[in-house]
């Protein structure tokens, strides 16, 4: 438990010295998970920032998004990604943070960030984080000097090694400290973290983890930092959420990439007549789901993804020519960056029964693929939102004129 011991330990030194009082910076909510900060700038204005603690912590920093699109902080966020071994730690992160926030803002540094530091046994970052999370007891003495070079020797350096070479007996003083920590968190980072995630998800996002790092390394970025990040983190959310577990819907990357997703909705009201007709598809083609297309722009999640049905061809439900789905909160007016994906998803399910959605039955595969395809889905949102603007509420244009 050395790893998530030194978590606890940062977290709490932040919160100490940046108070939700602070006039500069604040740890505003934080768990083993999460962090939630704020600056604020010389004129008073506040920007909240936050970090997403992924399995792979400290082998990868946490992941970071901003909630403004200013530049003067995503700027600053996005040099986050790029750090490596002990800098990847939350409590060096944010120190790299509010050091480029004050250059970025042109305001002097406050004096507490100079307390800022790491515990004196940190665990080598370059180490397994599961085999890191596993210690326990006597083991975890026993493995602090053999656990980097078993897993993560061939990025080591000497002088990590000389840092973390520490007395077998001071990771069973961690453990046994543990309690004595006043968190509001449970021991559970190393266990409830396999067990709310399948292997094959939490495989997923270490690939997009790893192909990003490699993209940042050839200066072949797409997307926007702050985009990608929160993508990773709904995906993250939606691997351990209820209604995903639940099979009401699946998920599939596509190309792996973390800007276009294929959403399979397989749960609708049962007692809707959608319902009914994806029981008989499932008879007819052996497919149970309404198959989905998400796009992401660089903008999300300040602009609003685009989202189509796939297949089957279906009346009503709101559905446009071409597969689009006219919902209000899928336009720029309608649409707040504190939406999820998974939020969206079930909200479309609604829509769906809602405008008594219904699977046309006996389009040929021609017919289907030339009615719905993302071209023609493009342009007939487009229009609808154009009228939209003039006539008001989308869906109320669309049962009168439309449906």
């Amino acid at each position: 438990m050395a790893c998530l011991n030194t978590l606890k330990q940062e977290i709490k030194t932040l919160e100490k010295i940046f108070p939700k009082n602070h006039e500069r910076f604040q740890i505003l909510n934080s768990s083993v998970d999460e962090l939630l900060c704020r600056f604020i700038d010389k004129n008073g204005k506040r920007y909240d920032i936050h970090a997403n603690i992924t399995e792979t912590y400290p082998s990868s920093p946490p992941v970071w998004f901003a909630e403004s699109e200013e530049t003067s902080v995503t700027n600053a966020v996005q040099i986050l990604s790029n750090t490596n071994g002990r800098d990847n730690h939350v409590i060096n992160q944010v120190g790299i943070l509010l050091r480029e926030l004050c250059r970025l803002h042109n305001v002097p540094l406050p004096p507490d960030i100079d307390n800022l530091a790491l515990p004196l046994q940190t665990p080598p970052p370059s180490a397994s984080p599961l085999r890191c999370e596993q210690r326990q007891g006597g083991g975890g003495g026993a493995g602090g000097g053999g656990g980097g070079g078993q897993h993560g020797g061939n990025e080591e350096t000497d002088s990590d090694q000389e840092e973390i070479e520490d007395p077998i007996g001071e990771s069973e003083q961690e453990s046994e400290g543990d309690e004595d920590l006043p968190l509001e968190m449970d021991d559970v980072r190393s266990t409830n973290k396999k067990d709310d995630m399948e292997v094959e998800h939490l495989a997923t996002l270490e690939r997009l983890r790893q192909s990003q790092r490699q993209d940042y390394l050839k200066g072949s970025v797409s997307g926007s930092v702050q985009a990608t990040d929160r993508l990773m983190k709904e995906l993250r959310d939606i691997y351990r959420s209820d209604a995903f577990k639940k099979n009401m819907y699946s998920i599939e990357l596509v190309n792996e990439s973390i800007y276009e997703w294929n959403i399979r909705l397989k749960s609708v009201d049962p007692d809707s007549p959608l319902h009914s007709d994806l029981l008989m598809l499932k008879e007819k083609e052996g497919k149970d789901s309404i198959l989905l297309n998400i796009l992401f722009k660089e903008t999300y999640p300040f602009e609003p993804p685009f989202v189509r049905v796939v297949h089957p061809i279906i009346s009503g439900g709101y559905v446009l020519i071409g597969g689009a789905i006219c919902m209000e909160l899928l336009t720029k007016q309608g649409w707040s960056s504190a939406y999820t994906v998974e939020a969206v998803i079930m909200q479309i399910a609604a829509t769906l029964v809602k405008g008594k959605a219904r699977i046309q039955f006996g389009a040929t595969k021609a017919l289907t693929q030339g009615q719905y395809s993302l071209a023609r889905a493009q342009q007939s949102f487009k229009s609808l939102v154009q009228i939209h603007e003039k006539n008001g509420k989308i869906e109320k244009y669309f049962d009168e004129h439309i449906n």
